[in-house]
């Protein structure tokens, strides 16, 4: 469930320190105007740093992350590093979790980690412009971070899907299921799809609740079971952060859930000793 301004990026094999290209910045200085912006995510979500700007084919763009190079746009070509130098000397720090975004040279992160903790820098190299991410990522524990809520209702029954988290203007709210995009809200509009495959399963039985974002599956069937996951989006001030919750539904056919079938297995048996206890007395 990548977003989808993200796109796919040539991967750089060779040192990502200064100057691998030519032109480039040593340390990671400039002279231009810098800009600073403090971010603050919890461990495992995903977070984007924006440089705000649309980088043309004469645009060079770097990443620094304190003082290293990370990744870097020149002209129609983008490069992340994938070195020892990158990965801190061996513990493979970035491996697989830094995407780019070519057309405006943003820079993201994903599944975070407290490692991850730190500045970096962006420099726009033909303006000589500087920015400065101060990102600090908060320890989670690891049951609390894969944690996925379970639901079990019995088929017919209402279940409702509940984030969790106070809602704020500026986020985007996507529901999934068994990923396949079910449902969104986005500021002040939302929508429930309305393609085929979606229509033919959740047809007129999927409610969202745009003040919290929940999502309620009215008359619930046993198809319905499966994973639900919201991807939650907040977006301020040239920062989007992604979280993502999980939850297990489980639909079970009216008249079977565990409960009632105890509970009938207990009357047959008391209905089979009953039967056994006349038989043996008519006997003697």
């Amino acid at each position: 469930m990548a977003a989808a301004s993200l796109v796919e990026v040539t991967l750089f094999y060779g040192k990502c320190g200064p100057d691998q290209h030519g032109g480039g910045v040593a340390s990671g200085g400039s002279s231009g105007v810098t800009d600073e912006k403090s971010v603050s995510v919890k461990e495992g979500d995903s977070v984007t740093l924006n440089t705000e700007v649309k980088t043309n084919q004469q645009e060079e763009v770097a990443w620094y992350f304190n003082d290293t190079r990370i990744a870097r746009i020149i002209g129609d070509l983008s490069f992340i590093c994938t070195d020892v130098q990158c990965n801190n000397e061996g513990t493979e720090r970035f491996r697989d979790r830094l995407k780019l975004d070519h057309q405006t040279g943003s820079l993201t992160i994903t599944d975070t980690r407290k490692t991850d903790t730190g500045d970096y820098k962006l420099v726009i190299i033909s303006s000589g412009s500087e920015k400065i991410f101060r990102v600090a990522v908060n320890d989670v524990p690891a049951a609390r971070r894969d944690e996925m809520k379970t639901k079990s209702v019995v088929e017919g029954e209402s279940v409702t899907l509940h984030p969790g988290v106070t809602k704020t203007p500026n986020d985007v709210m996507t529901w999934y299921c068994n990923e396949t995009l079910i449902a969104e809200i986005t500021g002040d509009q939302s929508k429930i799809c309305s393609d085929v495959q979606c229509k033919e399963r959740f047809r007129d039985r999927l409610k969202l609740d745009h003040q919290t974002g929940s999502l309620t599956i009215m008359n619930t069937r046993t198809t319905d079971s499966g994973e639900y996951k919201l991807q939650i989006s907040s977006s301020s001030s040239s920062v989007v952060v992604t979280s993502l919750k999980s939850f297990s539904v489980s639909i079970t056919v009216s008249g079977l859930f565990p409960g009632k079938i105890a509970g009938i297995c207990a009357v047959l048996l008391l209905i089979a000793a009953s039967v056994c206890g006349f038989y043996f007395t008519s006997v003697e």
